[in-house]
C-alpha cells in the first residue's frame, strides 16, 4: 500500500516540486529554508503594516500609495531580478493569464482595498478580521483544488484563533458582542479574501525564480492600480511629500511589500497554503507586542496566555503531516 504523500508535496505540480534544500553557504542560504521563521517575518512586517495604515489612513491617498508602494518595489527589485527574467521569460509568458490574476488578487486589489478600508474602520476591528485569513485560504484550498485542512491542521487554526481573541478582547470574550462593523470591515474582509485566493494559487505558479516572480506581479499590479490613482488625484486627492509620507512610503517599501511578500511566497512554497495559513495569527500577537514596546502598553496576564495559545496553535497546524484531499 503506498505511502500518503506530505502536506507540502500535495500540494506540488511538475512546475513546482522543490529540490531538496542546499546546505546553507551563508545566512541568506540558510534563511531561504527556514519556512517558518519567513513566515514568522512576513506576519511581523505585515503587523507593522497594520499599524501604520491606521496612523496614516487620513494623511495619505490609499490608492496613490499602493500604486507607488508596487512601482517602487519593483523599481528596488529590477536590478537584481533582470537576469532571472530573462532566463524566465518563456515561463512567464506561457503563463501570462495565471500570473496576471496572481498580480490582480495578491497586489492590485488586496492591497489597494485594505489600505482604503483603513480609513473607515479601527485597527481593532481589523486584526479581529485577518485573524480569519487562514479560514479564507483552506476554503479557497478546498473549493479549487479538493485540498482539505488535516485535523491537526484544523485543530491548530482553533487553538490559535481563540489566543488571538483573548489578546484582542484583552481577555473578555464576551466584549466580541459589543463590537460594530461598518463598511470599512467589509472592505478589509474582501481584501482577505483576494489574498486567501492568492495564497491558494501560489504553489500552482511557474517555476521561477523568486525575483522574477515578484518583480513580474508587482510591476503589473502597479500598472492595474495606476488608472485608480490618476482619478483619485483628479478627486482632489494627491500624495503630499512630506516627512510622514516619506518615511510612510520607507517602511511599506521595505518590510511589509519587498521583504514580506519574498518570504511569504518562499515559505508557501516549501511547506503549502494550509500549513503556512495559520502564521495569520502572528500578525495580531506582533501587533499587541508593537503596542507594549513602542506604546508602552502594560503587559498584562491575557497577553502571556494570547500568546502562548496561537503559538502552540501554529506549531500545531503548521507541522508535517498528511493532507487530505
Amino acid at each position: 500500500m503506498p505511502r500518503r504523500r506530505s502536506d507540502a508535496s500535495s500540494y506540488a505540480t511538475p512546475m513546482t516540486i522543490a529540490s531538496p534544500a542546499p546546505k546553507a553557504s551563508n545566512p541568506a542560504s540558510w534563511l531561504n529554508n527556514q519556512p517558518y521563521l519567513l513566515l514568522s517575518l512576513s506576519s511581523l512586517f505585515w503587523a507593522g503594516n497594520i499599524v501604520l495604515a491606521r496612523h496614516v489612513g487620513a494623511h495619505v491617498p490609499p490608492l496613490t500609495v499602493t500604486t507607488i508602494r508596487w512601482f517602487g518595489v519593483f523599481l528596488i527589485l529590477l536590478p537584481f531580478a533582470w537576469p532571472h527574467l530573462k532566463r524566465d521569460w518563456p515561463a512567464l509568458r506561457s503563463s501570462l493569464p495565471l500570473m496576471l490574476f496572481l498580480s490582480l488578487v495578491g497586489f492590485a486589489f488586496n492591497n489597494a482595498i485594505s489600505y482604503w478600508a483603513m480609513q473607515y474602520t479601527e485597527a481593532l476591528n481589523a486584526l479581529l478580521i485577518q485573524s480569519a485569513g487562514p479560514l479564507f485560504v483552506a476554503l479557497w484550498s478546498l473549493v479549487l483544488f479538493g485540498v482539505r485542512l488535516t485535523g491537526a491542521q484544523f485543530a491548530g487554526i482553533a487553538i490559535s484563533l481563540v489566543g488571538v481573541l483573548i489578546i484582542i478582547l484583552r481577555g473578555d470574550l464576551a466584549a466580541l458582542a459589543g463590537i460594530s462593523f461598518n463598511r470599512g470591515d467589509i472592505m478589509f474582509a474582501s481584501s482577505l479574501v483576494a489574498f486567501g485566493l492568492y495564497s491558494a494559487f501560489i504553489p500552482r505558479r511557474p517555476k521561477i525564480h523568486q525575483l522574477s516572480f515578484l518583480s513580474f506581479t508587482t510591476c503589473c499590479g502597479a500598472t492595474m492600480l495606476l488608472p485608480t490613482a490618476i482619478w483619485e488625484a483628479a478627486s482632489g486627492r494627491v500624495l503630499q511629500f512630506d516627512g510622514i509620507t516619506l518615511a510612510t512610503l520607507g517602511y511599506i517599501l521595505i518590510f511589509p511589500s519587498a521583504l514580506a511578500y519574498l518570504f511569504f511566497n518562499r515559505g508557501v512554497a516549501l511547506i503549502g497554503p494550509n500549513r503556512a495559513a495559520p502564521f495569520f495569527h502572528l500578525v495580531p500577537v506582533f501587533g499587541s507586542a508593537m503596542a507594549i514596546l513602542l506604546l508602552g502598553e502594560k503587559l498584562q496576564p491575557f497577553h502571556l496566555i494570547g500568546y502562548a495559545l496561537v503559538l502552540a496553535g501554529v506549531v500545531i497546524a503548521s507541522r508535517q503531516g498528511s493532507a487530505v484531499k
